[in-house]
């Protein structure tokens, strides 16, 4: 049977999952999309060869076996109980909203209760398949550098409460250095990643450094990880997405990988 998808969120990774279904890179169906943005869910779907009915959060879940979250942290809790109550798989983008506590235990329960399956892709990084497997021993410590040009910062809620003018920054500048938790909320459009390592890393503590270069059009993420295993680095050097400099070209490609997955009958990796 063809694995039925249902969509919310109309932006830069969802129209690169869309299209990657539309065009048969994934064996599956793309039967529904949501977006608060009606128009925006319209012109997606003008887009697309075979079109998927556009429909409320309701009524895409009672049509999915997987509900795709490709919206934003705050859509995370309305569409992970909408969809893990009525028994659907589930994959999260915004793998930030994550590192609240109660949000992840509460889709933790709610996964266990209805038989369920939340899917976390790798998104924008390399070297997650050898962080987890470290992660069954101790690891002492993860530290995430992510650099940028200043312009994929726009709009970010730290740079609008420091006051921060991006324009001004000619020369590579450190604009935050703290734990995760503070990260993924400061930048919730740019550092996903940095959730993803720390719920792999098991609770380790995860470090993260945002650098801007105004030198630069790519997007690095750069990883070490420190345990009684060794130590792994890593560094990934990403083109952002044609849609959206904020977002990483990979992270949508990985979302597409995770689908695939999902919908094949090998799996390849930890």
């Amino acid at each position: 049977m063809v694995l039925k998808i249902g969509l919310v969120g109309c932006g830069a990774i969802g129209t690169e999952i869309a299209k990657a279904i539309d065009r048969g890179d994934i064996a599956a169906e793309l039967v529904a999309v949501f977006d608060r943005n009606e128009e925006r869910a319209r012109e997606l779907v003008r887009r697309l060869e075979i079109r998927p009915e556009i429909s409320g959060l309701e009524g895409l879940v009672e049509l999915s076996e997987v509900v795709v979250e490709a919206a934003s942290q705050r859509s995370v809790p309305e569409v992970a109980r909408a969809a893990l109550e009525r028994g659907r798989d589930l994959m999260i983008m915004s793998v930030g909203a994550l590192l609240d506590g109660d949000l992840y235990r509460m889709v933790a329960d709610l996964a266990k209760e209805n038989g369920c399956k939340v899917y976390l892709p790798s998104g924008a990084i390399s070297g997650l398949d050898g962080l987890k497997s470290a992660s069954a021993g101790k690891i002492e410590l993860v530290t995430l550098t992510t650099t940028k040009n200043p312009k994929g910062f726009s709009g970010a809620p730290y740079i609008e409460d420091m006051q921060i003018d991006l324009a001004a920054i000619t020369e590579p500048a450190v604009i935050f250095e703290g734990p995760a938790e503070e990260a993924v909320s400061a930048f919730p459009a740019n550092v996903n990643v940095a959730a993803t390592l720390s719920l792999a890393a098991r609770g380790a503590r995860v470090m993260v450094r945002i650098v801007a270069d105004p030198e630069i059009d790519v997007n690095v993420h750069q990883i070490s990880a420190e345990g009684d295993f060794g130590r792994i680095t890593t560094k990934v050097e990403n083109l952002p997405s044609p849609q959206n400099p904020k977002t990483s070209y990979l992270a949508a490609l990985s979302a597409i990988a995770t689908l695939r997955s999902i919908a094949e009958p090998i799996k390849i990796g930890t």
